[in-house]
């Protein structure tokens, strides 16, 4: 095989019909190799070669460059692990809820691979809200005869009635999801163009902040609530999911499972805040769960957002405090008193330094070193 010389196998849907598509340099020998193929035609629109997709044609496409050039098979097969996560898929809303009389449902095919894929229940409901809008955006159309300037002409819709790019990021995802894992096209869409990140800093609360908002909760719950939050720098999910016997008081540590990421991890757990939990287990007496609903269900997501955000303002916090927000706090004033980025790293269950380098451009320790000009 000659250094540097490979071909590379794309999906493409040529009058609603599959084909692998032959993306490669200009190679004499690829050339001669590929005119060998049977029917193998050429796309002026996707500027490569195709013929018919079937497992006969794959199989003969591997066999035919063997040890003559690389078959990079990176864009036609999913490569994506299913996820091992316990969760039950939960789509009772999606059975109860008021529809229009005219209205395209997501297909029955897309459930069952997310039921497959084990995503979320979140991700579910977005997944599906996101892709009934854009099936419904196109109502004549059949599915499989959208192409990627339907789908781009849809994404500049949302672009100009002001979507967020977190939201049409999760569009494009969701319309991928199902060309591309159910019906087994993988990278069909690859040339759709996605909005360029945002690197927004993460807003932080002085710990007297902080202080303020847990002294101005309702009741030894709310507080509870914000001090988990705040002290162990868990997410809003993992708050709702904690057990009781997650609690480990002979090591002071918390026990996260199933974090994101499908990873357990370990976090501090606070003395202060160990005191308050055993006055809270004592008072509210929760059977499962820390934080309790109504009858031992387990507590809402949105409401331990309400509790955060209705103490934050109760505290004149001049902006509106949300639970993040504490997760945060909790790494920066880490970073501030000189914990290694690497433990911080390993408490927030980040899974590169990376991502946890952020709070380096908000923890003011090294500013305060800093002699201004304008002092000197």
């Amino acid at each position: 095989m000659e250094k540097g010389r490979s071909i590379t196998l794309k999906h493409l849907l040529i009058k609603n019909i599959k084909q692998i598509g032959l993306q490669f340099t200009t190679d004499k020998v690829i050339q001669a190799l590929v005119k060998e193929l049977p029917d193998v035609k050429w796309s002026k629109e996707f500027n490569m070669a195709y013929l018919i997709n079937t497992p006969e044609n794959l199989d003969l496409i591997f066999k035919k460059f063997k040890s003559v050039a690389w078959v990079n098979s990176h864009y036609f097969f999913d490569h994506k692990p299913i996820n091992e996560y316990s969760e039950p898929m939960d789509i009772t809303w999606f059975r109860n809820r008021a529809l229009p009389q005219v209205y395209r449902l997501c297909p029955t095919s897309y459930l069952d691979k997310l039921e497959i894929k084990k995503y979320a229940n979140n991700t579910i409901k977005s997944y599906i809200i996101a892709f009934e809008y854009f099936i419904n955006y196109y109502p004549d159309k059949e599915l499989i005869a959208i192409n990627e300037n339907d789908v781009r002409q849809y994404i500049l819709k949302l672009v100009q009635l002001g979507k967020s790019d977190s939201y049409i990021n999760m569009s494009i995802n969701s319309i991928k999801f199902y060309y591309e894992s159910v019906l087994g096209m993988p990278n069909r869409f690859y040339k759709i163009e996605r909005p360029r990140k945002q690197k927004k800093l993460p807003k932080v609360l002085s710990k007297e902040a902080v202080l303020r908002i847990i002294a101005n909760t309702n009741n030894l719950k709310h507080k509870c609530i914000v001090s988990l939050l705040y002290s162990s720098g868990i997410r809003r999910n993992e708050l709702v999911n904690l057990k009781i016997s997650d609690i480990d008081s002979s090591r002071m540590l918390i026990r996260i499972e199933s974090a994101k990421g499908k990873k357990d991890r370990f976090t501090l757990l606070s003395h202060n805040l160990l005191n308050d939990l055993r006055d809270y287990y004592k008072q509210w007496k929760p059977r499962t769960y820390i934080i309790e609903g109504m009858y031992g269900n387990k507590y809402s997501a949105q409401s331990v957002g309400r509790v955060v955000t209705n103490a934050g303002k109760k505290a004149k916090i001049p902006i509106t405090v949300t639970p993040h927000m504490l997760r945060h706090s909790f790494a920066t004033h880490l970073l501030e008193d000189g914990v290694d980025l690497r433990q911080i790293q390993v408490l927030l269950g980040h899974s590169s330094t990376k991502t946890t380098e952020i709070y380096t451009h908000v923890a003011t320790t090294a500013f305060k070193q800093i002699k201004n000009p304008l002092d000197n």
